[in-house]
């Protein structure tokens, strides 16, 4: 199976690596274990396995052994470090950001990235995105969904507009004209990383 050319970054070796390095890069002082980073990325264990070795073969991250479990971590001594950490914080950052900012949100049945950048994220070639899309369906208070916009877009450094739906209007047999479109188009799921194109 041939990989997708990232779009995001594409001086990025594959879509995994930009999505392991934001899990990482967006958490530096913590440890995943891989079979985390396999769930938060959608990727498959053993490309995890793969791209992780790789990037502890070159020192971009850390590693250490806990019985059976193997812990990684940024490598926040690497020259590259703080530069690599800003692209992809602008690129791959905005699923970890909004997986932490919607973490203990009650009424979140669904959380998805659209638009252009799930586009991108999809293998999309086109322009860099200027803003990032979110659908949550849900029954979550426009005020609480106002303030994680506002949040998400100051950390992101880009404009977050968050959509709101019910249950019943993203399931529909008969969606409006906008739920029919972004049903059509490529998604990328916030809580597990797997993209739907």
């Amino acid at each position: 199976m041939k990989t997708r050319a990232p779009q995001l970054t594409p001086f990025v070796r594959s879509d995994v690596v930009g999505a392991l390095l934001a899990e990482l890069y967006g958490h530096p002082q913590r440890e995943f274990t891989l079979a985390e980073l396999a769930r938060r990325t959608g990727a498959s264990n053993p490309v995890v396995h793969r791209e992780i070795g790789r990037l502890v073969e070159n020192d971009v991250l850390r590693d250490r052994h806990e019985g059976r479990n193997r812990l990684v971590r940024a490598n926040t001594d690497h020259p590259l470090f703080h530069p690599m950490s800003e692209v992809i914080a602008s690129t791959y950052g905005p699923i970890p950001v909004l997986r932490e900012l919607f973490e203990g949100i009650e009424g979140v049945d669904d959380l998805q990235i659209y638009g252009s950048w799930a586009a991108r994220r999809a293998g999309e070639a086109g322009a860099y995105p200027n803003d990032v899309d979110v659908l949550v369906v849900g029954a979550v208070s426009r005020r609480a969904l106002s303030d994680i916009a506002a949040a998400a877009g100051e950390r992101l450094d880009m404009p977050v507009n968050i959509t709101r739906l019910d249950m019943d209007e993203w399931t529909t047999e008969n969606p409006s004209p906008f739920v029919r479109t972004i049903r059509a188009r490529p998604r990328v799921s916030v809580l597990t990383g797997e993209v739907h194109d």
